[in-house]
């Protein structure tokens, strides 16, 4: 049966040399379905008899290389002989691409992830563009699962495997350099010259990448043993097995058959078909697919600022600075206090030390952020956030200073965490230009920024603010002004019956374990030690006045005695060269009761948003909340996850709850909208 070739073009050059070209019809992506798999396929059939020169696979598309499988296939899959078949399609392909005996060179040019990168380890040879725009890496992890298409089989046969299962268990992205460090690409050129690299390496056929002698003696089977025992303890201390089972199969697939190809091939399959099968897998693209609508809210080349103006210099508003920069943007940072201001540089430093690896790529971005103590910046600036401390009074003052100054197109924005937009607006002569900018700390590491809007934000502003997020590389989730927006509004009673469970008595350690073991990335008391007892204070009394939350009184105790937590060295936890000393022998108390009391919060008062419109629709609530707060990927986010325990199940028990401690845990209204 003949297959139609839509996705690949072939075209032989002067030299004999086959460039065979991926370009994926009506999408501005390349990934690898079961359709291209099987016209590359055919393709291959047509090389064997055709036999060119040699062969390089290159992208027609100017976002990239290959993005990877087509992780929509994945749900379609509903047992494991269906996974197995999937898979081997791949396999088989790659094997074949391989075992071709004319040279093959994968030309990568923007981003190569997963089956893409499998794609590049089944070709001779692999040259990279030495540009930015270059990642290189197998993030399968991420969802759940781990390479399947070879990938695993041929990374640890040419990369030193401390460098390949690194990458792989990591899920990161590397630069052209740093794959070319590890062996990952053979070489890196600029654009001008990787055609014509591409093509002489096919030509002249210098010897292929094999294992250097290091890698060689970590595989030797004891010394493998060893590093993969190693490596799973490293892994325990971000993802538990019960949780996140992928990297852990990784591992065993790597030192329970290194050494048999056919084998390791093998298993390297059966592996994933096994973990497609779980709810893990399931959520966790769930996840990669709310990721990337939340990317898909704005157009960047709507709006292009070249100038950020930032007013604060306390540890968000420094922070944002500092990121902004580091995004390649000038940056002006100002503040009455010269202290806060120097302050905010040194915290920049450490960023850019941690972000770069070379001094010119430190003191750029340094010099892209300007202190700025008298406010020049105003006048010049596209955006303007004002980032201090939660006071209207002291914000009306500002804008009231601000707006005469600023461009008559410049966007106004607010990181206020709980002030209403609306009552912040009053003092402005053109509140249309108003907008809520809300980041969430710390800055470098949260990915989520909500855009907050009142009913006279105009709609060129709001596109204005999902462009400039998308621009320094965050998530924009369009929420409705109200008290706490949709994060802290949500969060907040969960950290309170925290504490309200540490007023009862319960320790610490008992109540982050709870959390901990539900999969949340951090205890809530440990949290509200982290953000500061002075500010989870001061948000909970704001939105005690529009929600009915009970400050809890132990919360009081520790504000007015300076026990703020991580910054101060005393919390809820003592702080010991910034860790948390925990005791070890503390009563665990009822786990399941103390993890149902906390989460069961958060869910209740998720439904209450989604009564009250917060956001326009449930998948964009479980988005804010997973990439806002960290709540546990793989459960897809908490309406997910209700979804999948079941809002009835959910109801009786919180209204057990209700009788046993009280009506904050009356089921909402909401519930009646989740199922729909």
């Amino acid at each position: 049966m003949s297959i139609a070739i839509s996705d690949w073009q072939t075209h032989t050059d002067d030299k004999g040399v086959l460039w065979l070209t991926f370009d994926k019809q009506k999408t501005e992506t390349n990934v690898l379905s079961a359709s291209v798999l099987d016209q590359l396929n055919a393709l291959i059939d047509q090389i064997i008899e055709q036999k060119p020169v040699a062969v390089i696979i290159q992208s027609g598309k100017k976002s990239g290389f290959i993005a990877g499988a087509d992780v929509k296939e994945f749900l379609d899959v509903t047992n494991k002989q269906e996974a197995l078949i999937m898979i081997k399609r791949g396999q088989n392909v790659f094997t074949r691409l391989e075992a071709l005996s004319c040279p093959t060179v994968a030309l990568i040019e923007g981003f190569c992830m997963g089956g893409g990168t499998e794609l590049a380890l089944a070709c001779d040879y692999r040259v990279a563009l030495d540009d930015a725009s270059t990642k290189i890496g197998l993030p399968e992890v991420k969802l759940g699962i781990h390479p399947a298409f070879g990938g695993l089989v041929r990374s640890t046969e040419i990369i030193n495997p401390l460098k390949s299962l690194e990458m792989m268990l990591s899920g990161r992205a590397l630069s052209a350099r740093q794959a070319k460090s590890i062996g990952l690409v053979d070489l890196i050129q600029p654009a001008r010259q990787i055609k014509r690299a591409a093509q002489q390496m096919a030509l002249t056929k210098p010897a292929k990448r094999t294992l250097s002698w290091p890698g060689k003696v970590l595989s030797l089977p004891g010394i493998r043993n060893l590093l993969t025992s190693f490596m799973k303890k490293q892994v325990a201390k971000k993802a538990s097995r019960q949780h996140y089972p992928a990297p852990y199969a990784l591992l065993d697939v790597w030192c329970k058959h290194y050494g048999n190809r056919k084998c390791m091939m093998e298993e390297e399959a059966n592996s994933v078909a096994r973990l497609i099968q779980g709810d893990t897998v399931r959520n966790l693209i769930r996840v990669f697919f709310l990721q990337t609508r939340l990317k898909g809210l704005g157009d960047k080349k709507s709006f292009i600022p070249k100038h950020i103006h930032v007013i604060g210099a306390g540890t968000m508003g420094g922070d944002i600075a500092a990121w902004c920069a580091l995004r390649g943007f000038s940056v002006t940072l100002q503040d009455r206090e010269p202290q806060y201001l120097s302050n905010a540089m040194q915290r920049a430093h450490k960023l850019y030390a941690r972000k770069y690896k070379t001094t010119h790529e430190r003191n750029a971005a340094l010099d892209r952020l300007i202190p700025d103590c008298n406010g020049y910046g105003v006048a010049k600036a596209d955006i303007i956030i004002e980032a201090i401390f939660e006071d209207k009074d002291a914000k009306h003052a500002i804008y009231r200073d601000i707006e005469p100054r600023m461009k008559p197109d410049a966007v106004l924005a607010t990181n206020t965490s709980s002030i209403p937009l609306e009552t912040l607006a009053t003092v402005l002569k053109n509140p249309e230009r108003l907008v809520g900018i809300h980041f969430f700390n710390p800055v470098a590491m949260m990915p989520l920024v909500e855009i907050v809007k009142t009913a006279k934000t105009s709609a060129t502003t709001i596109q204005q603010a999902i462009a400039f997020t998308l621009h320094i590389g965050k998530l924009p989730l369009p929420v409705k002004s109200s008290p706490g927006f949709l994060v802290n509004r949500i969060l907040m009673p969960y950290l309170v019956e925290a504490i309200t469970l540490y007023d009862e008595g319960v320790s610490p350690e008992a109540i982050d374990k709870a959390a901990l073991d539900f999969g949340m990335p951090m205890g809530p008391v440990e949290l509200a030690d982290a953000v500061g007892l002075d500010i989870c204070h001061s948000v909970a009394e704001n939105l005690s006045q529009a929600y009915d939350i009970k400050v809890p009184d132990g919360l009081e105790k520790f504000v007015t005695n300076k026990h703020l937590g991580k910054k101060t060295g005393r919390g809820f936890y003592k702080y010991k060269n910034g860790k948390p000393v925990k005791d070890r022998d503390a009563d665990l108390g009822d786990q399941k009761m103390i993890q149902n009391r906390l989460i069961f919060r958060l869910l209740n008062e998720s439904a209450s948003c989604i009564e009250e419109k917060i956001v326009a629709d449930k998948d964009l609530l479980d988005a804010g909340i997973i990439f806002g707060t960290g709540f546990a990927p793989f459960r897809g986010g908490p309406l997910n996850y209700s979804l999948n325990q079941g809002v009835d199940t959910i109801t009786e028990t919180l209204r057990q709850y209700e009788s046993r401690y009280g009506e904050r845990f009356c089921p909402v209204q909401g519930w009646k909208l989740i199922e729909e």
